[in-house]
C-alpha cells in the first residue's frame, strides 16, 4: 500500500510539474506573441527613432572623411527623394482633403470649429512669442557677445538687408488668399518688389524713389489652396444632390492619396537616416558654433520644450480632460520625420494618417485642420523668431522699450502665418520683425548658420500645435454630438409621457372605459336575473 502510495503520488507530482511546465511553456509563448504584436504594430515608429540614431552614427562616422560638396550631395540623395514624395502628395493632399472636409461638415459646424480654431492657433502663437521674449530677456543670449560677427566664425558674409516694408509682407499675406491663377498658385506665391526710379526734381536734382512691383516666386501658394478648397467644399455641400458627384471624387482623390502616404511611410526610416546624416557631415565647425552662438540655442530650444511640453499640454488637457502625452504617444512617426525634414508642410501626410489610425481623431476633423494648421500655425517659428529678434538687439547693445516688445509680439504672430512651411522658412520673417522695430539685419547670418540646429525643435513645436488642436476640436465634436443626442432622449421620454397622460385624461376614453364598465357590471346583473 505505501508502495502504491508513493507510486500515485509520484505520478500526481509528474502530472503536477508537467503542468506547471505547460503553464510556463504556454506563458511564455503568449509573451512572445504579445512581445511579435507590439513590434507589428509599432514597427514603423521604432525604425523611423532608430533611423535618426543611425543617422546621427552615419554623419558623426563620414564627417571624419572630408568628404567634398559632391560626395555630401551623393550622400543625401536618399533623404532628398523622401523629401521629393512627401512635397509630391501635399498638392492634392490639401485640397483633396480640405474639400471632403469641408462638404462633409455642415456649415454652422464649419463655422464654430473654424473659429475655435482660428481662436487655438491666434491664442497659442500669441503664448509661444510671449514666451520666447520673456526667455530672451531673462537668458540674455546676446549679451556680453558683441564681438561675434560672420567671417570670426568662418561663415559667409552678411546676408543683404531685406527692402521689403512690413506693410507690404501683410499686404502679400492677403493677396496670396485670393491667388490670380489657380494653376499657378500650385507652385508660384506672389511677392512685393522694389524698383529703383531716378526723378527729376523742379530744382533740377535727381532723386531715387522705390516703387512696389509684383512679382512671383517659386514656392507653393498654400493659402490661397487652402481658401480655395475651403470655399470649394461649402459651395459642392449647398448644391445638394448636385454637388455628390463631385464630392464623392473628391473623397475617392483624397483616400487614393493617404494609400500613397501608407507607402511612402515605409520609406521613412531610410531617407531621414540620409537627411540626418547628411546635414552633420554639411556642418564645417559644429563645436565653434555652439559655443560660441550655445546660449542662443539653448534659449531657443529650451522655450520650445517649454511651449511643447508644457503648455500645449496644458492646453490639451484644460479643453479634454485627457492625458495629453499618451495622445502625442501615437504620434513619434510623424515627429521624427518632422525632426529630420524640418517641413511642417512634408510631415503633414504622415501626420494625418497617423493621427486617424493610432488616436481615432474623426477623419472630417483631422483632414479639415491639419492642412490649416500646416499653413497657419507656427507656434515653434514664432518662438524662434522672436528669440533671434531679442538675440539681435542685445547683440547690438539696443534696449527694447514696451513698443518694440509689442511690436515684435504682434509682427512674430501675424509673419508666423505666413511662414513657409519648409526648411529655414521663418528666417527670412525675422528680417521683417528687425526692420519694424529698426534693427539692422547684417547679423542674420549668425542665425542662419545655427538654424538647421533650432529649426528641428521648431518643426517638431509646429506639428505639435496642429495635432493637439486637432484633438481638442475632435474631442468638442464627440461633446456636441452626445449633448445632442441627449437631449433628443429626453425630447422622446417627455413626449411618452405627455402621450399616456393624454390618453389617461381624454373625455372620449373615459367615457369609452365607464360605459365598458357599465356594461361589465350590467352584464353579471343580467346574467343574476335570468339565472
Amino acid at each position: 500500500m505505501e508502495t502504491a502510495d508513493s507510486v500515485e503520488k509520484g505520478d500526481g507530482g509528474e502530472k503536477a510539474g508537467n503542468g506547471h511546465a505547460e503553464g510556463a511553456a504556454a506563458s511564455g509563448g503568449g509573451r512572445m506573441r504579445g512581445c511579435r504584436g507590439f513590434l507589428r504594430r509599432n514597427a514603423l515608429v521604432l525604425l523611423t527613432v532608430s533611423g535618426v540614431v543611425a543617422g546621427v552614427a552615419l554623419g558623426a562616422a563620414v564627417r571624419g572623411a572630408a568628404l567634398g560638396p559632391a560626395q555630401v550631395a551623393y550622400l543625401a540623395f536618399p533623404g532628398e527623394l523622401l523629401l521629393r514624395m512627401l512635397r509630391m502628395v501635399i498638392l492634392p493632399l490639401v485640397v483633396c482633403s480640405l474639400v471632403s472636409g469641408a462638404a462633409s461638415l455642415d456649415t454652422r459646424s464649419l463655422g464654430r470649429l473654424g473659429g475655435i480654431a482660428i481662436a487655438y492657433f491666434l491664442g497659442t502663437t500669441l503664448l509661444a512669442s510671449g514666451l520666447a521674449v520673456a526667455l530672451g530677456f531673462i537668458i540674455r543670449p546676446g549679451a556680453g557677445a558683441s564681438a561675434l560677427n560672420a567671417p570670426a566664425l568662418g561663415l559667409p558674409g552678411a546676408v543683404p538687408a531685406t527692402s521689403k516694408k512690413t506693410v507690404d509682407s501683410f499686404l502679400d499675406l492677403v493677396r496670396n488668399l485670393f491667388p490670380a491663377n489657380l494653376v499657378a498658385a500650385a507652385f508660384r506665391t506672389y511677392a512685393t518688389d522694389y524698383k529703383i526710379v531716378l526723378r527729376n526734381t523742379t530744382s533740377g536734382n535727381v532723386t531715387l524713389e522705390k516703387i512696389p512691383v509684383g512679382t512671383e516666386i517659386e514656392g507653393m501658394n498654400i493659402l490661397g489652396l487652402v481658401l480655395f478648397a475651403l470655399v470649394l467644399g461649402v459651395a459642392l455641400k449647398k448644391l445638394g444632390r448636385e454637388g455628390e458627384d463631385l464630392i464623392r471624387f473628391f473623397n475617392s482623390f483624397n483616400e487614393a492619396t493617404m494609400v500613397l502616404v501608407t507607402w511612402i511611410m515605409w520609406y521613412v526610416p531610410i531617407g531621414i537616416m540620409f537627411l540626418v546624416g547628411s546635414k552633420i557631415v554639411e556642418m564645417e565647425d559644429i563645436v565653434l558654433l555652439v559655443t560660441s552662438l550655445g546660449k542662443y540655442i539653448f534659449a531657443s530650444i529650451l522655450g520650445h520644450f517649454i511651449h511643447g511640453g508644457i503648455i500645449l499640454p496644458l492646453i490639451y488637457f484644460a479643453s479634454t480632460r485627457q492625458n495629453p502625452y499618451r495622445f502625442l504617444l501615437g504620434l513619434i512617426t510623424p515627429f521624427a520625420t518632422a525632426f529630420a525634414t524640418c517641413s511642417s508642410s512634408a510631415t503633414l501626410p504622415s501626420m494625418m494618417k497617423c493621427i486617424e489610425e493610432n488616436n481615432g481623431v474623426d477623419n472630417r476633423i483631422s483632414r479639415f485642420i491639419l492642412p490649416i494648421g500646416a499653413t497657419v500655425n507656427m507656434d515653434g517659428a514664432a518662438i524662434f523668431q522672436c528669440m533671434a529678434a531679442v538675440f539681435i538687439a542685445q547683440l547690438n547693445n539696443v534696449d527694447l522699450n514696451a513698443g518694440q516688445i509689442f511690436t515684435i509680439l504682434v509682427t512674430a504672430t501675424a509673419s508666423s502665418v505666413g511662414a513657409a512651411g519648409v526648411p529655414a522658412g521663418g528666417v527670412l520673417t525675422i528680417a521683417i520683425i528687425l526692420e519694424a522695430i529698426g534693427l539692422p539685419t547684417n547679423d542674420l547670418s549668425l542665425i542662419l548658420a545655427v538654424d538647421w540646429i533650432v529649426d528641428r525643435t521648431t518643426t517638431v513645436v509646429n506639428v505639435e500645435g496642429d495635432a493637439l488642436g486637432a484633438g481638442i476640436l475632435n474631442y468638442l465634436n464627440e461633446k456636441e454630438k452626445r449633448e445632442k443626442e441627449q437631449e433628443l432622449k429626453e425630447v422622446n421620454v417627455e413626449a411618452v409621457a405627455n402621450s399616456k397622460s393624454e390618453e389617461e385624461t381624454s373625455p372620449l376614453v373615459t367615457h369609452k372605459k365607464q360605459v365598458s364598465n357599465t356594461t361589465s357590471t350590467a352584464d353579471p346583473e343580467s346574467k343574476e336575473s335570468v339565472l
